[in-house]
């Protein structure tokens, strides 16, 4: 009998992994900062760095970072998406119309901004419980500017926990990898 639950409960655990192996980031669509649909599928044939950020953290000075990552590469096939989160300490309490001034206005930010969204636990969005199980549990974000890396076929590519800046060596190298 416990033989049968423990093969029982591996097969259960083994289906998110097996449904997630079926997708890719283009299945997956996101809601715009300004309103209306964010689909990833329009990033077909591009690299997308999605970050989840926060505008009240102590990495949010990232934001001047992935600014210059999207200046340089974004002639090259490269999308930068900034995901807003109040997951983690609370950091990201405004509203949409608030995150974006702040981002325009502190960090000249013109990548594409989502609307704010879980990206940790049962609420994350389900880009998030995707790359969490194709990645695998270490990989998902435990603080704002997880980054993950997506190549332009939709498959997951990579991921940079929040220390790592987004213009470090290693992020740089795995961008210019995965540029069409």
């Amino acid at each position: 009998m416990l033989r049968t639950i423990t093969c029982l409960m591996v097969v259960l655990m083994a289906i998110p992994s097996a449904q997630a192996a079926d997708k890719t980031a283009h299945d997956f669509s996101f809601t715009a900062i300004d309103g209306g649909p964010l689909p990833l599928n329009d990033f077909k044939g591009k690299a997308v760095l999605v970050v989840n950020t926060a505008s009240e953290c102590g990495y949010t000075p990232q934001y001047k970072d992935l600014q210059a990552v999207w200046e340089r590469y974004r002639d090259r096939g490269l999308v930068v998406l900034g995901v807003p989160s109040n997951d983690f300490g609370g950091q990201e309490p405004g509203t949409e119309a608030e995150i974006k001034r702040f981002c325009e206005r502190q960090y000249a930010v013109d990548f594409p901004l989502a609307a704010k969204e879980h990206v940790s636990g049962g609420a994350a969005h389900p880009f998030y419980q995707w790359a969490a199980a194709v990645a695998g549990e270490a990989a998902a974000p435990r603080w704002n500017f997880h980054k993950y890396l997506v190549g332009p076929d939709g498959e997951f590519a990579a991921w940079f926990p929040t220390k790592t800046s987004p213009t470090a060596k290693d992020v740089t190298a795995a961008i210019e990898e995965a540029l069409p």
